[in-house]
């Protein structure tokens, strides 16, 4: 994982170096992370070029012109480009590694000056040894410095976040602060999503099932048995030691969905059975007897589907693994305490439903009673 500690102040860049080492040594002393490293340095060893313009001047040579040539031996430039055999090729023009080792070794480089001639390098520059940046890093438009986590075993890219936001929390100064590159980046933006989205997945089963039930208490029996796949699902992972990624996250928000199915097919047809006159607890047992094959049919097809999956090798298995198990034990503990659990909650919630609310059967009597009284009518009594 990589970050950038940055100083949003616009301070020295030695300062954010100190500011970055405590950083550093803070979180080298968690157990969750195994090494911290950053290749940035401010005593970096260098050579500082002095141009002499005056004598560039009598040659009829520009100042950025020697610097031209010396960043075109020693860095490289772009020359130009060509194609070949359906290819395009860059030209770069650049001295040979085996010349170019030392300060001496620009002897050999020359410049072009007004008159055609070539003047050694050499006598237009002067080079001094100094200690200095390594270079000038900026992320986002703020200056920063680089630094490298890497886990500790036994600990998820989730657990270092963790602990950089407690880590920066207790050392930064103010004015400073940090920010993930890469897919660390993405990660942290993400997981702080993580839980509005599955909110939001529960509020919107939840809002269509009580348009489905025109009830606020009979949908509950569908919400309260969705947590019982989770847990299996949880289980599961845990069991085969894989981290919460975000192919969990996805199997857990389609297994939302395959369990609240799975209890409508027993509210619903729980629900009809009431409204034809049978007792609530009947109701709920003629429920679960009459839809226990499809319910069994459907998850062990969708198990039995998703076996090729928990069971592939090779180079991004561990997505396709993690989905599977997921998905898995999540329908496994679900459907049995589906069974169980979801005729119990219909009970429950049927009776506080129908002790607060009149029977459907009452409320449209007393509306057609209405009726009859706003129209005028004389014969509603019958």
């Amino acid at each position: 994982m990589e970050l950038y500690v940055e100083d949003y102040g616009g301070g020295s860049v030695t300062k954010l170096k100190g500011v970055a080492d405590n950083f550093m040594k803070a979180l080298e002393a968690r157990p969750e992370i195994e090494e911290v490293y950053s290749p940035y340095e401010v005593n970096y060893p260098q050579y500082t070029v002095t141009v002499n313009a005056s004598l560039c001047k009598r040659y009829g040579i520009e100042p950025a012109s020697v610097l031209s040539v010396l960043n075109g031996y020693i860095g490289g430039n772009y020359a130009s480009q060509f194609n070949s055999f359906g290819k395009l090729y860059h030209v770069m023009l650049q001295t040979d590694p085996g010349l170019r080792m030392n300060k001496d070794d620009l002897n050999d480089i020359y410049v072009v000056t007004e008159k055609g001639g070539y003047t050694p390098i050499t006598e237009l520059i002067t080079l001094k040894k100094t200690y200095g940046l390594q270079s000038l890093n900026r992320f986002n438009l703020f200056q920063g410095i680089s630094v490298e986590l890497t886990p500790a075993e036994g600990y998820t890219s989730g657990d270092v976040i963790d602990v950089v936001s407690e880590v920066s929390a207790a050392t930064l100064p103010q004015g400073y602060g940090y920010e993930y590159t890469g897919t660390a980046r993405e990660e942290a933006s993400s997981s702080s999503a993580t839980a509005w989205v599955f909110a939001l997945s529960l509020l919107l089963v939840y809002i269509v099932l009580c348009c489905l039930y025109e009830s606020l208490l009979i949908p509950m029996a569908v919400m309260l048995s969705v947590p019982f796949g989770l847990v299996g699902s949880f289980m599961l992972i845990n069991l085969a030691e894989l981290e919460n990624n975000i192919y969990m996250q996805v199997g857990i928000i389609m297994l939302i969905g395959l369990l609240a199915k799975t209890a409508i097919l027993i509210t619903e047809y729980a629900c009809e059975r009431r409204r034809e006159g049978m007792p609530i607890a009947a109701a709920a047992l003629d429920a679960a007897k009459a839809r226990l094959r499809p319910i069994l049919m459907t998850a062990l097809t969708l198990i039995v589907g998703l076996m090729p999956m928990i069971f592939e090798r090779g180079a991004g298995a561990m997505g396709n693994v993690t989905l599977g198990l997921c998905v898995v034990g999540g329908m496994l503990v679900g459907t049995l305490a589906l069974l169980l659990f979801v005729p119990v909650f219909f009970i429950f919630f049927q009776t506080m439903e129908e002790r607060f609310r009149p029977r459907p059967a009452m409320t449209t009597l007393a509306v057609l009673t209405a009726v009859c009284l706003l129209s005028g009518c004389k014969t509603y009594m019958c």
